[in-house]
């Protein structure tokens, strides 16, 4: 948006007049891009200043920007769009419930310092034109809608239109999701999501975050990456030279097995070939006995229809999304996963952006990594309540495959495999981050010589 020299002047009376009322304007509101309203945090409260988190908690409960501060009841309301949320776009409290260890987290309450939510950054800057492009990885995916429903349309509000946050993704770019480290190093892109799946080719370190089947809860795989994110934002930026804007957990995500014949066991699944989107996947269907086959999102629907895939993997509601309940008829699983990707900006694209504006972004970010938490508590479950709806058998993993899952797939393949991409059991991110940090979560030690080792 343009502004006028006089506008220009008015908003610096207005901002100077809500000070001497106590207040500054954080400016910030909540886009709804369904049928259904979500309530916007500017339509709640025009100012934070001088506020305790609490009383920022409670003006802003009941919807869209709500946070937690010891009352789960203010997070239930309205999500952004309708389909974030159950079937009505809302998040109920019983989901809530369920993951209430995430909001009392450390990397919850981090996220509440970074968002600066009782004193936010005032904006100084008139007359500024800038945009950022960022590449996702799939609409379809909640790490984008999180994106272009909240963050971008915020960015734009309390920045008066002078920053704009463009959101595309991978298939609308023509991008390879391995690609994208070196072009946000190179500023081909200026702002990418990074998940360490695609890129471990490129820097097998970052694959910590997605050693499949490694945990048996999402309770579990979410404190392990609590415990390493300041690690995985070091392995980031050694690569890109970038910012790392903020970190956007795959909330409900599991990973669940889309296939158009019945599987029941093992032998069922001996000789499937099913989609992979990562080395450490690969390991974990093939030391299952299936046959893992690279493939892009965007394009496993047509892989299935074709018979190139006998099963696809995916996240429940992201399956949904894509319609795969028109092309398998049994969804097998899950495959437990909470993991998260980076959202980077390129430093010459970062560096060009006046400094108020940086830390409305960075702000902002982290309000809307809060809202990415707050609606992930319902969308496991209903991801796979929407498929079974769509007339898909739902078959939990037998118990033979979830003892071949950890006896087998990850002890066999998974993390030696893994060891071995990295280069030797006396790697660092071995011995400084896995063996003190997860290890004693999962009961696992990675010996010098790439063994693998249970310790309970």
């Amino acid at each position: 948006m343009r502004k006028t020299t006089v506008i220009g002047l008015i908003l610096v009376l207005a901002l100077a007049l809500l000070a001497a009322c106590g207040g500054d304007d954080d400016g910030a509101s909540s886009s709804s891009s369904s049928s259904q309203p979500a309530a916007s945090s500017s339509q709640k409260a025009s100012s934070s200043g001088g506020m305790t988190l609490e009383q920022y908690a409670a003006e802003h409960a009941g919807g869209v920007g709500a946070i937690y501060v010891g009352d789960l009841k203010q997070l239930v309301g309205p999500a952004a769009t309708v389909d974030q949320g159950d079937f009505d776009g809302n998040v109920p409290l019983s989901a809530l419930e369920n993951h209430i260890w995430v909001y009392e987290s450390d990397f919850y309450k981090k996220a509440l310092e970074k968002a600066n939510l009782t004193n936010p950054t005032p904006l100084t800057s008139e007359g500024v034109s800038i945009q950022i492009q960022h590449a996702c990885i799939n609409r379809a995916l909640g790490p984008c809608k999180v994106l272009a429903s909240i963050l971008s349309p915020n960015i734009k509000e309390r920045t008066n239109g002078q920053l704009e946050f463009v959101v595309s993704s991978f298939p609308e770019l023509g991008l390879a999701g391995p690609d994208t480290l070196s072009l946000v190093a190179g500023g081909t892109l200026e702002s990418a999501t990074i998940y360490a799946g695609y890129v471990s080719g490129e820097m097998p370190p970052i694959e910590i975050q997605n050693l499949w089947g490694l945990y048996d809860s999402l309770e579990q795989e979410f404190k392990a990456n609590e415990l390493i994110v300041d690690d995985i934002e070091r392995i980031v930026l050694a690569s890109t030279g970038g910012v790392v804007m903020n970190h956007h957990l795959f909330s409900g995500n599991d990973q669940y097995f889309f296939c158009k014949d019945k599987v029941e066991n093992l032998d069922d699944f001996k000789g499937k070939k099913t989609r992979s989107h990562s080395a450490a996947l690969s390991d974990w269907i093939e030391g299952m006995g299936a046959s893992a086959q690279f493939v892009a999102f965007a394009e496993v629907y047509t892989a299935l229809e074709r018979g190139i895939l006998d099963c696809g993997v995916t996240g429940a509601d992201a399956s949904h999304g894509q319609r795969w309940y028109e092309v398998t008829n049994y969804m097998i699983g899950p495959l437990i996963s909470w993991p998260f990707v980076n959202n980077v900006i390129n430093a010459e694209k970062w560096n060009s952006i006046p400094a108020d504006l940086q830390n409305i972004l960075m702000e902002e970010a982290a309000k809307s990594e809060l809202e990415a938490l707050r609606i992930g508590s319902i969308q496991n479950e209903m991801g796979l309540i929407k498929n079974q709806k769509e007339g898909l058998e739902f078959i939990p993993f037998s118990e033979a495959m979830a003892d071949q899952s950890l006896n087998g797939a990850v002890m066999e393949r998974v993390v030696p495999n893994w060891v071995k991409r990295v280069g030797s059991g006396t790697h660092p991110v071995i011995t400084d981050i896995f063996n003190p940090k997860i290890g004693p979560l999962v009961g696992l030690k990675i010996e010098a010589d790439g063994s693998v080792t249970k310790t309970k």
